[in-house]
């Protein structure tokens, strides 16, 4: 396990004086604690990650997972089989493979544990799978915990930071604080089987003011965690699968969640956040030219036209492109145009009652609107706006009498109601749709792929499991999921998926590595007090996502600032200016940046929903030492003036500090801005941008 804090010398001391014999000494004496952020070098690789995998997953170790086996716990079962550890190929820089295989030679069992760790940011994951070797049905494996794991710390009572998960309300994401008494445990599971839907799966475990553990857990279905302070010095972290109770069939393989930790020391614990962002970045996110993706700046197509029409459902070709037109000719460059539901066969069909939702499984585009499909608008935007191009789809649900539910009735699973599932899980029908909605895209010159997901799954999978089975569907079924991702993000290098489920209920460790959710909540669109609290609550753990803007003046548009945005402003009638909007694009370009490197908030963790309060936060760039200040008087908050401290400045170097409203320019210390910078507005329903440069050594 990790180590405790006073091993944390100087990487030279530890390289020049203990010998190697000396640090199995400290891990077999200290295998409890959270591992310290500078780590021991020897041949350029760190020792410490590299000894932490050795000795979890070593010959007679019992490993950092649990399940059971015919009810009988793993750390028996474990005893029995045969061991191996295999390094593996390294795919990139600053990065350690292996693969942990124990097989039962009496039921043919074999658990594989993939186990990645990077030197740089000391970090390490780890994903199970099992697989049947004999003729035989298995016994049951369940109880499934990818993470069950012990951490000693210096006596006293550790801290957990976890966030809210997505419920399309104000609070959505919204950061959360529990000080663990011994005893007390805390249990985390998402509704329905969506996996950030009501639970956030990424936390920080702070054992103590200087260390701790970021925790991501990787599961797009039902996981669950459990957090318990055993005594004033071990706290014990489980993390897996909720449902899985099944045998597995002659040659049957299956694999399970997946669980990163992330072990940092530092000032506080917003120095395990920001290396936890860095490290999504750096390692865990999608990559195109060997650098992380900056998402677009999104263009909407005029959403929300007269009723009976509901989202897209009176988009037409001529429409999309005229509009692609209007918002060169005031000089708008939106990076990407976003087309949104509604654009397939009988979503137009009002006199029958058709909708963009009741006709899910329609994946053609409605040839009275699009004769000539979606080619010709593609072809517009590229050539003529310079931009890209994105189409909503959601082809796990397939709505009743839809086409796909005729053309393949034998690949749907159904519960009951108008709603079915494609059955992921089944080899077939998920090639099927990888190649179909492949070729889609392909043919129709789209970009990026938005995949919504408008439906709880959980009770449709365990419907559809049986005797002996429980939650071999729902594994199959996300084994299917990544399978579908992988494979359109391996035909197409260049393409980019925004991950939707009715607004950000999808979003975890596994679908953070290929997609990022540009709509991150379906809470009231434009609503800037609530897009402010989402921004703050995401920004601890999650450099990349994105939400509504739909308003030009400062206060409505910087509650959207991120690393991404979607403008869904009207160009087909009065009330914005475009010049207004023409200012709010180049500000967002000028701070989004900034989304990519640190964050920290400044208005604490208690409830930020309120109309009555301020709320800001700093967006900082070590390597050059600059940053942002974005903060919010609300309409209800009768204070002018409010209190803020900054982080991660140089004490001894002078700053300029720029008004973005007022053209004003201050000078202050970095000790002057850290001790603390009284923030001014005059009005309620108020914004202040304030931008930081490091000039000299005053």
């Amino acid at each position: 396990m990790p180590f405790n804090s006073f091993v944390n010398l100087t990487s030279t001391i530890m390289k020049n004086i203990l010998m190697p014999a000396l640090w199995l000494v400290v891990l077999l004496l200290f295998p409890l604690t959270s591992i310290a952020q500078g780590t021991v070098v020897q041949n350029g690789k760190s020792v410490q990650i590299e000894r932490w995998i050795a000795t979890q997953f070593g010959k007679g170790k019992t490993p950092p997972f649990s399940f059971e086996y015919g009810s009988v716990p793993s750390k028996e079962i474990l005893r029995r089989c045969q061991h191996s550890l295999t390094r593996l190929p390294s795919k990139e820089e600053n990065q350690l493979r292996y693969v942990v295989t124990y097989t039962d030679s009496q039921t043919g069992l074999k658990v594989e544990c993939e186990v990645t760790g990077w030197t740089d940011f000391d970090a390490v994951e780890w994903v199970l799978r099992f697989a049947n070797t004999s003729n035989n049905t298995t016994p049951a494996i369940s109880s499934v915990q990818t993470a069950d794991i012990t951490f000693r710390h210096p006596a006293g009572s550790p801290t957990l930071y976890y966030a809210e998960g997505s419920d399309a309300n104000r609070a959505d994401f919204a950061p959360r604080k529990k000080t663990l008494q011994v005893g007390d445990t805390l249990r985390m599971v998402p509704r329905g089987g969506r996996s950030s839907d009501g639970a956030f799966p990424f936390f920080n475990l702070q054992t103590s003011p200087s260390e701790g553990v970021m925790v991501a857990i990787g599961w797009t279905g039902t996981w669950q965690s459990t957090i318990t302070a055993i005594d004033n010095q071990k706290l014990q972290l489980k993390a897996g699968l909720k449902h899985l109770d099944a045998g597995l069939l002659p040659g049957e393989q299956i694999r399970t969640a997946s669980v990163c930790l992330l072990f940092w020391q530092g000032e506080d614990r917003m120095t395990g956040h920001n290396r936890f962002r860095r490290f999504m970045l750096a390692h865990h996110s999608r990559q195109i030219d060997g650098k992380p993706v900056y998402y677009p700046m999104f263009g909407g197509f005029n959403w929300g036209d007269p009723a009976p029409c509901n989202e897209y459902t009176c988009m037409t070709t001529e429409y999309a492109i005229a509009l692609v037109q209007r918002t060169k000719l005031f000089g708008l460059k939106p990076e990407s145009f976003w087309l949104d539901a509604g654009w397939y066969t009988e979503a137009a069909d009002y006199a029958l009652g058709k909708n963009w939702y009741n006709t899910a499984g329609n994946w053609i585009p409605d040839p009275e609107r699009f004769p000539n499909g979606f080619r010709p608008i593609s072809d517009y935007i590229h050539e003529k706006a310079d931009a890209t191009f994105m189409v909503w789809f959601e082809p796990e649900r397939v709505y009743k009498g839809s086409l796909w539910e005729r053309k393949h009735p034998e690949w749907m699973l159904n519960a009951g109601g108008d709603n079915r599932l494609f059955n992921l899980g089944n080899p077939e029908a998920c090639k099927w749709m990888s190649k179909t909605i492949g070729d889609f895209l392909e043919e129709s010159g789209i970009d990026h792929y938005r995949q919504d997901f408008n439906i709880a799954p959980e009770g449709i999978w365990l419907a559809n499991d049986t005797e002996g089975r429980r939650g071999i569907t729902e594994v199959k079924y996300i084994m299917g999921l990544y399978d579908y991702w992988d494979y359109l993000l391996t035909r197409f290098p260049r393409l980019l998926i925004d991950n939707c489920a009715s607004g950000g209920r999808r979003i975890d460790y596994e679908t953070m590595l290929r997609s990022a959710p540009m709509w991150r909540t379906d809470y009231n669109y434009g609503e800037p007090v609530g897009y402010q609290c989402h921004t703050y609550g995401l920004e601890f753990y999650l450099p990349q996502h994105a939400t509504g803007s739909y308003h030009v003046n400062p206060f409505d548009s910087r509650s959207s600032l991120g690393s991404a945005v979607v403008f869904n402003w009207k160009l087909t009638q009065q009330g914005e200016a475009f010049t207004d909007m023409q200012h709010t694009m180049q500000e967002f370009q000028e701070v989004r940046p900034y989304f990519y490197e640190d964050f920290y908030p400044l208005s604490g963790t208690s409830d930020l929903t309120g109309d009555d309060i301020w709320l800001a936060y700093q967006l900082h760039r070590p390597a050059d030492g600059s940053g942002y200040i974005v903060a919010f008087r609300r309409a209800g908050c009768e204070d002018k003036t409010y209190e803020v401290r900054l982080h991660g400045l140089d004490p001894l170097v002078t700053y300029q500090l720029y008004d973005k409203d007022k053209d004003d320019v201050k000078e202050y210390t970095g000790r002057q801005l850290s001790k603390g910078l009284t923030l001014t507005l005059d009005q309620p329903r108020s914004s202040l941008l304030l931008k930081y440069i490091r000039i000299s050594p005053k």
